[in-house]
């Protein structure tokens, strides 16, 4: 297409939306509702591919009846565009012969280009032809679409787009609206961000820009960046590439990038996370609005395959090259589209990610996403983190945060990470689409952009900050061992609810055991060994019951002694008699020290707790304030392992975005409070009162 359109309007598609959903109505018994958008769907490529076509129809028929062999290339070329239709029907065509309606439409998806066939067999469109056909609901179908305005001089690719993904958000139950769709402003935004910097050489004249999304819905957001680049460069040459795992969503995306004279083996129907379609080819541009929260693992994931590609266990299949930091937990694959994104850049790519707020803090040192973290602050790749407004997208009200990443630092953003606080920046919608009530106009737009490339934090909307300000290390902090020891009926009570003699007999375990069909040798001999040891365990109990007394030992080894006496009678072993003694012990600060045989400080594993002591702070200063004020006699160890078999790795990242720009709001008066209260209540008393009175 010649002219690229551009409009900074809010495109409410909402009238086109519902005018091609009513067409439901006429599917009703046919199909159930979560069926409709199979007939649907592709019927609007249909309709939107040959209005496409139209104003080049007549010189394609030209040319192909005056020579059947022309060649598909030709074929194109007389096209305008990266498909052809060599069929003299059309759908309104159809309409002058209903008598042989479903024939005829065969045929004229058959004049179509072998890349749209593939559309249209992705989509089962001939099966849903004969069955509609079959139920009588052909014709008017047809001729519903065959009116509809569908042409790109009156939709450009940004507002088809946003028709179809609502049209897909209301047709599939398993589908959040608006799960594929990033609002137009959004990709906006996250364009002008990717070309804010590091990018000068792609005004050049002539100048091939590749640009990538690898989950790409309706290919909105490669359309829309087409447009903001060739706006501004219109010589530019964009290569745009996708991949999407739905089908009826990729269908669409492939009918727009064919309009838009994309080439259409760069855009593919595939998972992601289980293959990279173009493994040996980076790209300067990476645009992305991965999935929330889904699964990637376990049987949460959308292919029963898709861990063991992850994961790499599959070896023919194997993606481990492209998360080098690691797998986050199975249950949020944003941080995996994040690896694959930085996996996909040039040396000098640029990416902007949206995110939810799970990645900036989720994990705990040496997890999947302290580690994903880690790596992008350590290889420099992470330049900013702009949170926008909640209630920005149409499908969720939450906070989103865009990750500009960038192999291309200008020299005074090395180390540095940016945070921008843009939740104000923002207008109010005129009207709401789902739960998105705040829009970002290109004043807006511009005033992040101006924040994110100034990197001035004087404006206190922005912070600047050295990488490592968020890495940390988990410290152990434990006290000296100080108990006493004595018997009564709580301490056997507590003992008790602990299982301490679950290893003696324990009937939770019995009953898990012989609820089973068949044991297995090892189970076999554990439950026997249970069952054997009720006598046992009661005579523990028994003797212990017998041994309540008021004395109270400091002394382990004296309570042990004395223990020994208690339970002489019982059968009990040595390991289970010392965890008696610790199960009838409790925390005494008034307590001796115990020493172990080499006279060491014996340290209680029960008071362990960790401290998080940021990279950049001295950990003895941090110590000396945070810990010895309140633990004076606190045991401090860095027990991080890298060289053990499984690395024990105590090194953490966090990102906590809204501690950094918290405000401090001064609570109301309490009396104020106190005065409204009793105001209101005096009110609703008399409100009664006058109901009251009236009857």
């Amino acid at each position: 297409m010649a002219d690229i359109h551009w409009s900074e309007e809010t495109e409410d598609i909402t009238y086109e939306a519902n005018k091609i959903w009513a067409n439901a109505n006429v599917l009703r018994g046919t199909y159930l509702p979560d069926k409709y958008g199979d007939v649907i769907i592709p019927m609007t490529v249909l309709r939107r591919l040959e209005c496409a076509l139209e104003s080049t129809k007549e010189r394609v028929l030209i040319e192909y009846d005056g020579d059947p062999n022309r060649p598909p290339r030709a074929l194109r070329r007389d096209a305008g565009l990266q498909f052809y239709c060599t069929s003299r029907f059309t759908l309104a065509e159809l309409l002058n012969d209903v008598d042989n309606l479903e024939a005829n439409l065969y045929a004229y998806l058959d004049g179509f280009s072998d890349n749209v066939q593939d559309i249209f067999a992705g989509l089962s469109l001939r099966d849903h032809i004969k069955r509609m056909a079959e139920h009588n609901c052909l014709l008017p179908i047809v001729q519903n679409f065959a009116t509809m305005d569908l042409y790109p001089s009156n939709f450009d690719s940004s507002r088809m787009g946003g028709i179809f993904e609502n049209l897909v958000g209301r047709f599939y139950s398993n589908v959040d609206a608006g799960q594929y769709y990033t609002p137009r402003d959004i990709v906006r935004t996250m364009v002008a961000l990717g070309l804010a910097e590091g990018a000068e050489d792609t005004y050049d004249a002539g100048k091939v820009i590749t640009v990538y999304d690898g989950a790409a819905g309706t290919a909105g957001m490669l359309t829309a960046a087409e447009n903001y680049i060739r706006r501004y460069n219109p010589a530019a040459i964009v290569k745009c590439y996708g991949q999407e795992v739905m089908p009826q969503t990729y269908a669409v995306g492939l009918a727009e990038m064919l309009i838009r004279n994309q080439d259409s083996s760069n855009f593919r129907q595939a998972n992601t996370l289980m293959e990279d379609c173009w493994p040996n080819m980076s790209v300067r541009f990476v645009f992305m609005n991965p999935p929330f929260g889904t699964e990637w693992g376990g049987k949460g994931a959308s292919d029963p395959n898709q861990e063991k590609y992850v994961t790499g266990e599959d070896a023919g299949h194997s993606q481990r090259h492209r998360w080098p930091a690691g797998l986050p937990k199975k249950n949020d694959s944003q941080l995996l589209f994040l690896q694959a994104a930085v996996n996909k850049l040039t040396d000098d790519g640029r990416a902007v990610i949206v995110e939810n707020g799970s990645p900036l803090f989720n994990g705990d040192a040496g997890s999947g996403e302290s580690e994903v973290r880690r790596w992008l602050l350590e290889e420099d790749l992470l330049e900013a983190i702009i949170a926008l407004s909640p209630s920005s997208f149409v499908n969720t009200g939450i906070a989103v945060y865009l990750w500009v990443i960038s192999k291309n630092k200008r020299p005074e953003r090395k180390g540095k990470v940016q945070l921008i606080d843009a939740t104000e920046i923002r207008h109010s919608m005129r009207k709401n689409q789902g739960e998105k009530r705040y829009e970002l106009t290109r004043e807006d737009r511009e005033e992040i952009v101006r924040l994110y490339s100034e990197f001035d934090d004087t404006d206190p909307r922005v912070q600047i900050y050295d990488y490592r300000e968020f890495e940390y290390r988990e410290y152990t902090v434990m006290q000296p061992m100080r108990r006493n020891y004595a018997i009564t009926d709580e301490r056997i009570d507590a003992m008790l609810t602990g299982k301490t003699l679950s290893g003696v007999w324990d009937e939770e375990a019995i009953s898990k055991l012989q609820e089973k069909d068949e044991l297995k040798p090892s189970e076999q001999k554990k439950l026997a060994k249970l069952m054997g040891g009720r006598p046992a365990y009661d005579a523990i109990v028994d003797a212990l019951r017998f041994g309540v007394s008021d004395e109270v030992f400091v002394d382990p080894k004296a309570f042990g002694d004395h223990l020994r006496e208690v339970l002489k009678d019982c059968d009990v072993t040595t390991a289970v008699r010392n965890k008696i003694v610790g199960a009838l012990s409790e925390r005494d600060d008034d307590a001796p020290i115990q020493m172990d045989r080499r006279g060491d400080v014996i340290y209680d594993k029960s008071t362990k707790d960790t401290e998080r002591v940021p990279m950049l702070e001295d950990v003895d200063e941090y110590m000396e304030r945070e810990v010895y004020p309140y633990v004076p006699d606190a045991h401090v160890t860095f027990d991080e392992n890298l060289a053990a078999k499984k690395p024990v790795i105590k090194t953490g990242v966090e990102i906590p975005f809204t501690r950094y720009f918290y405000k401090y709001q001064e609570p109301e008066d309490p009396e104020t409070i106190l005065a409204e209260v009793l105001k209101i209540e005096a009110e609703a008393s008399a409100t009664l009162a006058t109901l009251v009175g009236g009857e």
